[in-house]
């Protein structure tokens, strides 16, 4: 579990950078709101300690882009005899709410309007099957609590699958460089997980990924039979002669097996999932952000880093 304090079991907290001297400086860090709501990460999937690890070190990223910033873990699908190890996010929400009032009582200020927590979901597109079980676990808890979109589409996840695309060798670094890279993929498969609602979604991805690459990207369902192989045959009636799984999935959200069977599937190579890329973090601080009606030049700024 995580909470204002620092991460659970004793990890190492990401501190905030130093401001830069100059006239180059970058704009001030953000700082967290007096008496501003919590920010709980909503994590699907079954939690363990992998998951655990992954979503403290997203919770970590936003917290050195915002310094003070009250946040929480909460597990969409842990189960009861999980522990404090996983604590479900019914009981998250239910823990922030009776904080909260606990600290307005012994300082004796009044309790602040709004909601006790902002529940973002660590999911990079939409989801409706979580977003049922998120919205279940809010009303389970009885809190005051407000649920924000999900990550994307958006560029830094883009950039993200291309980060993971070029540290499988299957795509350059960027496209300035000039060497060449003998396994690269000569048109990528946007993986992702959630439904139809959540390929449309990843198409988005798959049009800005395209321009970064500069070959064709196209989108398939992971959780749907046989949609990885149909796009894989699109790809190469096309002219694609080595293609590339790219996971647009950030990794807890996904059952095991399903990329490796998807892989075999499309007779090709897969990129790891977006995983704790620095993105990821910022991006949940982003959704967090906006939901306190923060608009700053410095989020802004943070967001495109």
């Amino acid at each position: 579990m995580s909470t204002a304090d620092g991460l659970a079991h004793g990890l190492p907290q990401r501190m905030p950078r130093s401001p830069q001297p100059g006239r180059h400086r970058k704009p001030e860090q953000l700082v967290a709101p007096e008496g501003a709501p919590a920010l709980v990460l909503a994590v699907p999937g079954t939690p363990d300690a992998s998951v655990r690890s992954l979503a403290e070190e997203v919770v970590s990223i936003a917290r050195s882009e915002m310094p003070g910033l009250n946040a929480w873990i909460g597990y969409i699908d842990a189960e009861a005899d999980q522990g404090e190890d996983f604590p479900s996010l019914a009981a998250v929400l239910a823990w922030v709410t009776a904080d909260r009032a606990e600290r307005a009582e012994r300082t004796g200020a009044e309790l602040p309007d709004g909601p006790s927590a902002i529940v973002v979901p660590l999911l990079p597109g939409p989801d409706a099957a979580v977003t049922r079980r998120i919205t279940q676990a809010i009303a389970d808890s009885k809190a005051p609590v407000e649920l924000t979109d999900v990550l994307g589409p958006h560029p830094l996840l883009a950039e993200g699958v291309h980060v993971r695309l070029s540290e499988a060798g299957l795509s350059r670094a960027d496209r300035a460089r000039l060497f060449t890279v003998s396994t690269a993929a000569d048109g990528i498969i946007l993986a992702t997980s959630g439904g139809e609602e959540a390929v449309q979604s990843a198409g988005i991805t798959g049009m800005l990924l395209s321009a970064r690459l500069a070959v064709p990207v196209m989108a398939a369902a992971l959780d749907s039979v046989g949609a990885v192989a149909r796009i894989a045959e699109q790809l190469r009636a096309a002219g694609a002669t080595q293609l590339a799984l790219a996971p647009y999935v950030i990794g807890p959200e996904l059952p095991e097996g399903l990329l490796g069977a998807a892989e075999r599937e499309a007779a090709c190579t897969a990129a790891e999932p977006l995983g704790a890329y620095p993105a990821v973090g910022k991006l949940v601080l982003t959704q967090y952000a906006g939901a306190l009606g923060i608009r700053s030049a410095q989020l802004a700024v943070h967001a495109q880093a």
